[in-house]
């Protein structure tokens, strides 16, 4: 055990925290970079949905709302989604519904009710008149969480909400709420109390002046879940929800405390009612007079386990007796809910169903993977596969080229993708899954890219080895903890603990409980090397989820380390952040540690991420929450002394962003950035000023954020992974630029790999291979921009122009812009009805080497330099990437070479046979060099082909078979085979007999005949 020093000396200036201001603010505007885009890595598998709906007059279009991600509509029954609510907001979703009356209104509320620990709060009501087009923000942003939205089937004005409020602190902005104009304004009907809020509620189809509705005591700290209380209650209201009765506790319901409990109504039989009620007798209840007296049907904890985080039921529409109840899994009662049977869709854990009013085998059900159509009453469903919506706690990446991403996806595994490749998109076979399981970190071994820890809640921490598929489980002390609180266990672990290599030594591993541990042999043996370094709260260790239904998973255990870090700079500087508000460092490598928590830290304020500093041996950034204690501020500090001082710098963050990840950026000081609960922010002045770095960014929680290769990579609650690819433009902002009438960006060294960017509804977007140029216009051009790419020697290699012919035309507008060279050279001529088999036209890539960029606009040029860099996947040298080059410019000179003299034949036999035309006495003559010609073009290519398989009946000629060798050579880094040399020469010396051929026959025969020097130059102009 390691003891904590504190130097008296110090005392006075441990809390000591000096303002941002003193710093000078530098912003720069959007305009000069906002051609730098956010990308979208994937995976496409789904995420958590608490909400979803659909469209009875429409039977392929459906809508959900993701726990983070906005809001989607398919289209197609679930064959993709996209995304409608994006440009307008975002984050987490509670509630979807059509009018009925009209399927163009769409009425949306933010905030799930499936309040776990990593819940995230929505801004309001909004409304789209449109199908999900446009949207209008109807307000009410402090409701924070909605539950349920109903809609008048006759009135697409009357809308009735179920807010359940901010689930962090008592507030008045709960209940039901009534809108009697389209959202315009909102009047509250039913109040419960400041802790209980509605969650469930119901229109009888039937009389929708009659509606039930039940309200939930639950409360979220950081260090528990509370579910149940005295004001948890069912109610009924008969005039449109301007009066309530209660009717929890009529007969037949269970006495003592309740919890969350989920209303139904048949729309064949309004008498008909059931209820799941959380009770320590509790279950699925049925009335059959309309709420007067209930009878418990079935008490099976598979339909009532884990109650807070489902407990939701749905009448058939079609048929009284069927009802169904959603859990682990969907569950089916065709008696009148007696008996019940279990399914599952694609993925499980579901929250909630809808089923066509008229159709009961058209559903769509919202689960922890997304959400999923079914069209023959749940005996097949669509996938989870195409929704960009995962949750990912944190980010890292390996050593691997190109390297790949890593994170744990909520309700689902860990994974490792690729952050691009040479195909179109990022696909399924892009990513697999790694160690670990959902809530962890992992780390990559920095030796050995398919070695991996990771980490998972109960203090699990596992290594893979992704080349031999070998697991093993490391935990530093493997005590199960589940269903036991926090107190009592020997360490406590959290439900996302750090897990993370040093920087200056591989063979050292890291985790923390409420204390340090290291190994030094992959986790076979762990050293525990702190004290405990929280507060150790204990009146805050209990157990969860009560006082109905324990829940103990250890995402509430607290007083742990929940971030930790070894400064990059120094061996030895270690730093945790506590759950509960303490900061501690130590520099001698753990012996001895001091408190040095900011002097305005709020109390019991989580730290959720650390940062070494990048150029201070002394220094730490520090992003900080407190939202789960109703504190929705950001917390952003830094420090150069060792935690001496400190500044707090949150200056241009709104006051309700609070703050999950910041970063130092290590290839430029000052630039910093900042995650929070709806987006990103920037600094270029080391966090005295914040600007917005959103772009086209979704509104989405940003958990964690990472610096790989001048890359930056986001973790998002919702939306998957986020990368931008190229930070060096924001490396190289100064006032200069601002101030230019142009500017060209220093181009990144970029390797050369392939990859098109295209997006897709159901792929990540990929990285375009070549170069990205970044440039920026304070104004159109006049006359003519310019693009012009040199070797190292100033030779030209390529030039697009905004004057440029069809395929080299450059594009922009005034502000910023990018352009993408794919770093090959020009490709060879073709002509027009060229039809090949496998026989690409390509230009070959550069070789590694140095090259040059110069920007031209209206005649004055800025030029920089950029390397190109080889494909590290491959073993060949320079010289054999020049070889291989020399080849194909070979193949493609002699192609060019090759097709211009058809162009020619076929210009020449136009001419003369328009002369026989008219000279009949010299048909025969003409036709003897028609038809000589027109055999030297034959064997040059396959003139009878028509279509794109017709090279499979008409063998292919010389130009394919020499554009084939572009395929051959042409595929990976290599130097060419032996046997690709002896071809292209051998097909060379073919295609240079055809050309003598044709050449003597123009020279002694047709330039008689025709003018040839004017035709050639005739088409040279074309």
């Amino acid at each position: 055990m390691k003891r904590i020093f504190i130097p008296i000396v110090c005392l006075f200036l441990w809390f000591l925290v000096l303002p941002s201001q003193e710093i000078q603010a530098q912003t720069y505007d959007e305009s000069l970079y906002d051609a730098v885009q956010w990308r979208l890595v994937g995976p496409h598998r789904g995420g958590r949905s608490a909400a979803v709906a659909g469209v009875t007059s429409d039977r392929n279009t459906y809508y959900f709302g993701a726990t983070g991600g906005g809001v989607w509509k398919t289209e197609n029954a679930g064959r993709t989604w996209d995304n409608i609510s994006d440009g307008f907001f975002g984050g987490s979703i509670g509630a979807v519904t059509v009018a009925e009356s009209d399927p163009n209104i769409i009425y949306v509320g933010g905030g799930e009710k499936t309040v776990r620990g990593n819940v995230s709060y929505g801004y309001g009501f909004w409304k789209s008149t449109d199908a999900g087009k446009t949207w209008e923000h109807l307000g009410m942003e402090e409701t924070r969480f909605i539950s349920r939205i109903r809609v008048h089937p006759e009135n697409p004005d009357v809308v009735y909400a179920a807010v359940l409020g901010d689930i962090f602190k008592p507030t008045e902005m709960r209940g039901v709420y009534k809108s009697t104009d389209g959202g315009k304004s909102w009047e509250r009907k039913l109040f419960a109390g400041p802790v209980a809020g509605a969650v469930d509620l119901i229109l009888d189809p039937n009389d929708p002046e009659t509606m039930y509705a039940s309200t939930w005591d639950v409360k979220r700290t950081p260090y528990s879940l509370e579910s149940g209380g005295p004001n948890s209650k069912m109610f009924k209201s008969t005039d449109g929800g301007e009066n309530w009765t209660e009717i929890s506790r009529n007969p037949g319901l269970p006495d003592g405390l309740l919890g969350i409990m989920g209303i139904t109504v048949s729309p064949l039989n309004s008498n008909r009612l059931w209820a799941i009620v959380e009770n320590l007798n509790g279950g699925v209840f049925r009335s059959d007079d309309a709420g007067a007296t209930w009878t418990k049907t079935n008490e099976d904890r598979n339909l009532r386990q884990r109650a807070w985080y489902y407990t939701r039921i749905y009448a058939d529409t079609q048929d009284e007796n069927t009802v169904y109840v959603v859990n682990v899994d969907y569950h089916k009662s065709t008696d009148g809910g007696e008996t019940f049977k279990g399914s599952r869709a694609p993925h499980g854990d579901h929250h909630d169903l809808w089923i066509d009013p008229n159709d009961n085998t058209r559903m769509v059900i919202a689960d922890d993977g997304g959400a999923q159509v079914s069209l023959d009453g749940g005996e097949s469903w669509s996938t989870y596969m195409n929704q960009p919506t995962a949750q990912f706690y944190r980010v890292t990446t390996d050593n691997h080229f190109p390297y790949r991403i890593y994170g744990a996806q909520q309700d689902n595994s860990t994974m490792r993708i690729n952050h691009r490749n040479d195909g179109y998109g990022i696909t399924e076979d892009d990513w697999e899954v790694s160690a670990g399981s959902e809530s962890g970190w992992l780390a990559v071994d920095p030796t050995d890219n398919d070695v991996v820890f990771g980490g998972n809640y109960g203090g699990l921490l596992q290594l893979l080895n992704h080349s031999s598929g070998a697991r093993r489980n490391v935990n530093v002390y493997p005590d199960n903890p589940m269903g036991h609180g926090a107190e009592g266990m020997k360490y406590r672990f959290q439900w996302n603990f750090p897990i993370f290599f040093s920087p200056h030594d591989p063979e050292v591993l890291y985790t923390a409980s409420n204390q340090f541990h290291r190994s030094t042999n992959k986790g076979q043996t762990w050293e525990t090397f702190s004290p405990d370094l929280t507060r150790n709260a204990k009146e805050k260790l209990g157990p969860s989820g009560g006082p109905i239904t324990k829940d103990n998973t250890s995402v509430e255990y607290y007083s742990t380390i929940f971030a930790a870090t070894e400064s990059p700079l120094k061996k030895g500087v270690l730093w945790t952040g506590s759950d509960d508000g303490l900061i501690h460092v130590s520099k001698d490598n753990g012996e001895t540690w001091e408190n040095v928590t900011p002097a305005n830290f709020p109390e019991w304020t989580q730290v959720n991420s650390v940062e070494g500093h990048p150029f201070e041996e002394g220094g730490l950034y520090v992003a900080a929450t407190s939202y789960k204690n109703g504190d929705f501020a950001p917390y952003l500090y830094k420090t150069t002394d060792y935690g001496v001082t400190w500044t707090k710098i949150v200056d241009g963050i709104d006051p309700q962003h609070f703050t999950r990840v910041v970063r130092a950026d290590p290839a430029r000081r000052g630039i910093l950035y900042a995650g929070t609960e709806t987006g990103i922010y920037m600094s270029f002045d080391d966090g005295a000023s914040w600007q917005s770095m959103q772009l086209n960014l979704p509104i989405v929680p940003i958990t964690d954020l990472t610096i790989k290769d001048n890359n930056l990579i986001a973790a998002t609650q919702g939306r998957s992974f986020w990368i931008i690819d190229d930070l060096t433009v924001l490396h190289q902002l100064s006032d200069d630029v601002k101030n230019k009438p142009f500017h060209l960006f220093k181009p990144q060294d970029s390797y050369l790999l392939d990859g098109v960017r295209r997006e897709s509804a159901t792929a990540g977007t990929n990285r375009p291979g070549g170069v990205l140029v970044y440039y920026h216009l304070k104004n159109d051009p006049k006359e003519e921009l310019k693009i012009e790419f040199f070797d190292k020697d100033k030779n030209l290699i390529r030039e697009f122009s905004s004057k440029g012919v069809e395929g080299d035309t450059l594009k922009y507008k005034s502000g910023s812009n990018e352009f993408n060279w794919n770093l090959r050279v020009p490709d060879a001529i073709g002509f027009e009805g060229m039809i090949m088999w496998s026989g690409p036209l390509r230009g070959p890539k550069v070789v590694p080497g140095d090259y040059h960029v110069r920007l031209t606009v209206d005649g004055q040029s800025q030029e920089e330099s950029f390397k190109v860099l080889p494909d590290l996947r491959y073993p060949s040298s320079q010289q054999d990437l020049q070889a291989q080059y020399d080849f194909l410019i070979d193949v493609r000179d002699k192609l060019t070479e090759t097709h211009e003299a058809i162009i020619v034949i076929r210009k020449y036999r136009d001419e003369l046979n328009e002369i026989a035309k008219e000279n009949p006495r010299q048909k025969r003559r003409i036709d003897g060099i028609v038809n000589a010609i027109s055999d030297i073009e034959k064997e040059l290519y396959q003139t009878q082909n028509r279509s794109g398989q017709d090279p499979l009946n008409y063998p292919i000629r010389l130009n394919n078979k020499l554009a084939h060798l572009n395929v051959i050579a042409g595929t990976g880094a290599y130097r060419p085979t032996d046997g690709a040399e002896e071809v292209r020469q051998e097909i060379t010396r073919q295609i240079d007999v055809q050309l003598t051929k044709f050449r003597e026959i123009e020279q002694s025969q047709i330039s008689n005949i025709l003018n040839i020097e004017e035709l050639k130059t005739e088409l040279k102009r074309k």
